[in-house]
């Protein structure tokens, strides 16, 4: 049951993934695609891989034996994880207003391949350090390591074309720690026993859920943000239910997560205004609440985007 929920979430995942970069058409979702399928690629390679190992040889083949060949799939299943980390990474830094770094992920991968060397000849050499161990630990430092960092790239975003509101970025972030902080402390305590190891696996996949999931159903990804040569649309929006220029950028800064005294400040208009004129925006697009407002210009731009009949 714990192998079918967990092929559920990752298939969750690389849909939701797969998706959200077809209808936006933006770098930074190519990389959270990526991120999807290492990591669960990794998840099933080497946490469910050595599941199947033990199920499959355990009574066929001697201790020694089965200890090595476990070993080398742990370490053959490695380079998927440090790719989903890179991803991640990558990702973070784009949607945050960070431009692109080939030099970043050059260095990334060299450092993290040398550690990797480093940790294939300490499982291989004889000692008293157990390769599981091993494993163990080198996750839970380095998923600590680039979960938080990913989460600081989000929460102080850079000064290029930022895609997430700041009280988005924050729920990310806060996320991202939260859930890297479950696992790595379920690992941590694991000590062999079936409900530790259950719960670790469960947190991994449904963490690495969190991000294409929240990017779905609980954010409007700061919509005309995402692509500036896509505004058109939102013009097309505009001109279809008679939006004037001012309340147009009203909706822009309510679609954008900004509370009315907010709009009011950003556009140096008195906060009674910023009422009147949502109140007409309300009247104009049917609609009698910010959810539906956000709602409605969502689904004109999908319509737009897909091809599909609609308002606009």
């Amino acid at each position: 049951m714990l192998f079918i929920l967990s092929t559920a979430m990752a298939a969750a995942g690389i849909i939701l993934s797969t998706r959200l970069r077809n209808r936006y058409k933006s770098d930074y979702l190519n990389a959270l695609l990526y991120f999807q399928v290492f990591i669960f690629a990794f998840g099933f390679y080497g946490i469910w891989g050595q599941v199947i190992i033990k199920a499959v040889l355990s009574d066929q083949a001697t201790v020694l034996l089965l200890e090595r060949f476990s070993t080398m799939s742990m370490l053959l299943g490695l380079p998927f994880l440090v790719f989903g980390w890179l991803m991640l990474t990558r990702f973070s830094r784009e949607v945050s207003g960070r431009k692109k770094s080939n030099r970043f992920a050059s260095w990334f991968l060299v450092l993290n391949f040398v550690v990797l060397f480093a940790m294939g000849y300490l499982m291989f050499s004889e000692g008293e350090n157990k390769p599981v161990t091993i494993v163990k630990y080198y996750f839970i430092i380095l998923s600590m390591v680039y979960n938080c960092l990913s989460a600081i790239y989000i929460l102080f975003p850079g000064h290029g074309n930022v895609s997430l509101h700041k009280y988005e970025g924050r729920i990310l972030s806060s996320g991202l720690v939260l859930l890297t902080a479950g696992q790595c402390l379920t690992l941590a305590l694991y000590d062999g026993t079936p409900v530790a190891g259950m719960v670790f696996v469960l947190l991994f996949f449904a963490g690495n859920c969190l991000i294409p999931v929240y990017f779905t159903y609980g954010t409007v990804l700061s919509l005309f943000m995402l692509d500036p040569e896509r505004n058109i649309s939102y013009d097309s929006f505009c001109k279809a239910f008679e939006i004037t220029q001012r309340e147009a950028e009203i909706i822009h800064e309510i679609c954008n997560g900004l509370s009315n005294k907010e709009i009011a400040e950003k556009l140096f208009i008195t906060l009674q205004t910023v009422k009147d004129h949502t109140h007409r925006i309300y009247i104009k697009t049917n609609v009698k609440s910010r959810v539906q407002l956000m709602n409605l210009v969502k689904d004109s731009r999908d319509r737009i985007a897909g091809g599909g009949p609609g308002v606009i």
